[in-house]
């Protein structure tokens, strides 16, 4: 974006041109007080596709410039529209108090926003990871890196391109990152599958990105995460970390380990059979896809995990026989299976919420409402851990950590009906500051007066509609409708005259107004720092609930095939280490469920082995 000598001339034009040269790439959404601002071809682009009006604004000598924006507090509700339309979004804020400056208040960007590093609740889908990608690749391998900022969960991996290409496909991310050095091929691949940013090549050097994820992590060397060796991996990985540091993503404690996707652990399914097997997608309109019929996770963490599990099937045996083991014992367990179940359906999204905590971002009803998942938490463990189950239920109960401290530090100090936004006060219990309840009095002493002083002006003037109300620009005032304005003391000033009624102020009322509004304005300032205070305590346990998370998804996976097991007659297979692969009236899962009312399913059964059939010729889209 250009800026013409006219447009530069107005000092907080000066500032804008600034701030947005060095986001050229970025939709700026500029704080002006209690409004963002967009100006020029960012405003053209904001009135587009958020749907507000395009105005323009006099700059001095200069005719005008393009002009679009909406209040302050409705950031997210059209931030998510403008990620959504693809668009990085940089969130310029004011960094000082308006109050205190004279002239120009300071502002920079707080927050770049990109669609594959997005935390707001209205960008994200529940049951879906939203993952930044970062791809490099020489001759030989390519490197990935897969990071969900929402969660904090960091995937590497090193392999064939072709291979790493088709995982890359399995995964949807939201964002690609690359060299602009990569092949002219290699890009416009990327470019046409995905939303895609090139960074500098110098970034993808392996010394800076080992020496970016031993500074994160804390670490002299990257052996105790499997990744040693893997040469472009680490280099994938260190773009995604300086990619975070340059969109003003500094705080990131809740990435807190990086895991290998282990070629020997896992099934990695192409692309081609994920979609011709219909197992997340499927073509036809009015079709069902495997995760339609499996899928009944109670939890978004849960929703997200089944959808990995399903794309990259597990291979250790020992792992599979345990979740086949929990899947039985639930089925037997009808009471556990159903308390189980009752405690996950009042227990939210968790792990985004602590990556929320982690980086100052959770509001106090998400407070609240975390502290009424790690409750419902504690009964699953104590479900768990009754007396009459065997080891392998009581080692599912030892993983979960109940975090008691967390829970007892929100119950003390957040009001259990906190607000979402915290300006509209009313966050920190009573009983925790002093300070704070004293304030309260005065606030709540004042409102009681301004309730008597309209109470006794009823009385004493007869206007019995009269009433004592408040704005932004008057303060407190008393308002009285035409049809009573004879009625009106001698002593009230005239302060605004409406269509049918007129604005009248006292000094009595300004005197109590300043005693309310101080009280206030010290309600806010204290309630907001007793609040982050909080926040930091709580950010040192965001590791422990997100591992509990993790425990609580994979359970929730569980009960999740406990429940399809159940209303399908589905039965445990035997899982063994041989060539032998026996189906007995095997039913496929989505075309039995796609059957009218009253047609039967016909099942089959199926034997292949490496002596006496190794070859079968199955006709049939989708049959085998």
């Amino acid at each position: 974006m250009t800026a013409s000598p006219e447009i530069s001339q107005t000092p907080l034009m000066k500032q804008y041109m600034a701030i947005k040269s060095k986001h050229p790439d970025a939709v700026l959404l500029f704080r002006v007080g209690d409004f963002y601002e967009t100006f020029s071809q960012d405003a053209v682009i904001a009135s587009k596709v958020l749907g507000i009006v395009l105005t323009k604004r006099a700059n001095g000598s200069a005719s005008h410039i393009e002009l679009a924006g909406f209040p302050h507090h409705s950031i997210d509700n059209y931030l998510p529209k403008l990620v959504r339309a693809g668009y990085r979004v940089a969130i310029c804020d004011q960094l000082e108090d308006p109050k205190l400056v004279k002239g120009i208040v300071k502002r920079g960007v707080t927050e770049l926003v990109t669609p594959g590093l997005a935390l707001n609740d209205n960008v994200l889908e529940q049951k879906k990871n939203n993952y930044l990608a970062s791809f490099y690749s020489d001759q030989n391998e390519a490197g990935l890196a897969l990071l969900d900022l929402s969660t904090g969960e960091f995937l590497i991996t090193q392999n064939p391109k072709d291979t790493v290409l088709k995982l890359l496909q399995n995964y949807s991310p939201a964002e690609v990152l690359f060299s602009k050095a990569n092949k002219e091929k290699e890009t416009q691949m990327l470019s046409d599958n995905y939303v895609t940013f090139r960074l500098d090549e110098w970034i993808f050097q392996y010394q800076y990105g080992y020496e970016l994820l031993t500074s994160h992590f804390k670490t002299n060397t990257l052996k105790g995460f499997g990744i040693e060796n893997s040469t472009n991996g680490i280099i994938a990985a260190g773009a995604i970390m300086h990619y975070l540091k340059e969109t003003e993503h500094k705080n990131q404690t809740q990435i807190n380990s990086l895991s290998r996707i282990d070629n020997e652990k896992y099934v990695w399914l192409d692309p081609f059979t994920i979609r011709n097997l219909e197992l997340l997608d499927t073509t036809n309109e009015k079709g069902v896809s495997l995760i339609d019929i499996i899928d009944h996770t109670q939890t978004p963490m849960g929703g997200r995990m089944l959808k990995n599990w399903v794309i990259l099937p597990l291979k250790e045996m020992s792992v599979l026989q345990e979740r086949q083991n929990m899947v039985e014992f639930l089925i037997k367990n009808e009471s556990l299976y159903q308390n189980i179940t009752q405690n996950l359906k009042q227990i939210s999204d968790t792990e985004r919420i602590a990556s929320k905590v982690a980086v100052n971002r959770a509001n106090p009803r998400e407070i609240v409402q975390l502290l009424r998942c790690l409750d419902h938490i504690s009964k699953i463990k104590i479900d768990l851990n009754q007396a009459q189950n065997p080891d392998f239920v009581k080692k599912w109960s030892a993983l979960i950590d109940t975090c008691d401290f967390v829970r007892e530090k929100i119950r003390t100090n957040i009001d259990p009906e906190a607000p979402m936004l915290l300006h509209q006060g009313g966050i920190i219990a009573s009983g925790i500051n002093s300070d704070l309840d004293e304030l309260r009095g005065l606030s709540g002493e004042g409102k009681n007066v301004l309730l008597t002083i309209q109470k006794r002006e009823i009385e004493r003037t007869g206007i019995n509609s009269l009433k004592v109300a408040y704005n932004k620009v008057f303060g407190y005032y008393i308002e009285v409708s035409n049809v009573h304005k004879d009625k009106v003391p001698n002593d009230w000033i005239r302060k605004q005259t409406l269509v049918n009624a007129e604005r009248f102020i006292t000094e009595e009322l300004k005197v109590y107004e300043e005693k309310i509004l101080n009280a206030e304005e010290k309600i806010g300032i204290l309630e907001q720092k007793l609040y982050f205070d909080l926040i930091q305590i709580l950010q040192e346990f965001v590791p422990n609930i997100q591992k509990t998370s993790k425990i609580i998804a994979s359970l929730d996976c569980l009960v999740s095939f406990a429940f399809v097991a159940n209303q399908n007659d589905y039965v445990k297979p035997e899982i063994l280490e041989s060539n032998v692969l026996f189906i007995e009236e095997g039913r496929h899962p989505v075309i039995e469920k796609q059957l009218l009312v009253g047609e039967k399913y016909v099942p089959n059964d199926v034997k292949l082995d490496d002596l006496d059939c190794q070859i079968m010729i199955i006709t049939g889209p989708n049959m085998a």
